[in-house]
């Protein structure tokens, strides 16, 4: 990273496995992950404990996905519960070169069996001493999910970030069809980084063919520089989503 840039990833990690779940391949991802040099991860579907994969899969890491995902380049992470199993637990995950301030998991749940969360980070940037809020979410699979869930989102936003403060919203928000853009735009003033810097939406839905724009970085407060679609080998046998990688000025 350099004195006045911010590199920023978001990624839906499929929980670690390939996208038709036979292969285990977190430690691919790990390796993916670490090559791109990025400040700031924000994903999607880390699973914080799963008993039974602990016992079968022989290279599950001793440490939690997140931690082991973040060590020794990533000193600090934040984890948020989405979903509770009778084998353990998976959500969302943000992790740093910068130490946090504070942070928050914000329930979203509009029903008892669709369980979604939004992870509320508050990081200081040591370049030039100001105060970062970045928020990590995946967002249901149906439309009136995702309209409560960003009515969610606007309350937390409106009532925890002031408005003139650095912002950073990214993650798998299921809105395929673009319902919920207005939003972001209108209500939030919310820029996308990929349509802003490209004038469409990065496809990401499935790696092996992208066809569904699922997963995107907004921004407020920052000067954007360039967002890539990382579709290229190895990602596209990784996850079942690929990857977008954001360069800000701040």
């Amino acid at each position: 990273m350099n004195t006045t840039g911010l590199q920023v990833l978001t990624y839906n990690i499929h929980k670690g496995f390939n996208a038709g779940n036979r292969r285990f391949v977190l430690h691919q991802i790990r390796e993916a992950l670490l090559s791109t040099h990025a400040d700031l991860l924000l994903l999607q579907e880390m699973q914080g404990e799963h008993q039974k994969h602990e016992q079968k899969i022989a290279n599950w890491p001793v440490l939690s996905q997140f931690e082991f995902l973040a060590e020794g380049t990533w000193p600090f992470h934040v984890y948020g519960q989405n979903v509770n199993h009778k084998f353990g637990h998976h959500g969302n995950a943000i992790l740093s070169k910068f130490p946090f301030e504070s942070w928050e998991n914000i329930d979203v749940s509009p029903y008892p069996w669709a369980s979604r969360s939004l992870l509320h980070g508050v990081i200081r940037l040591p370049q030039n001493n100001q105060v970062l809020h970045i928020v990590c979410l995946h967002f249901g699979l149906t439309g009136r999910e995702r309209l409560k869930q960003v009515t969610r989102l606007c309350d937390r936003i409106d009532s925890h970030v002031p408005h003139d403060a650095p912002l950073i919203v990214a993650g798998d928000f299921n809105d395929w069809c673009g319902r919920i853009e207005r939003h972001f735009h209108e209500h939030l003033g919310l820029q996308e980084i990929f349509q802003e810097t490209q004038g469409r939406f990065a496809r990401t839905f499935p790696a092996w063919l992208p066809v569904l724009p699922m997963d995107r970085i907004y921004y407020r407060g920052l000067r954007p520089i360039a967002c890539e679609r990382l579709g290229q080998t190895p990602w596209r046998t990784l996850s079942d989503h690929i990857p977008l990688t954001a360069r800000f000025n701040l």
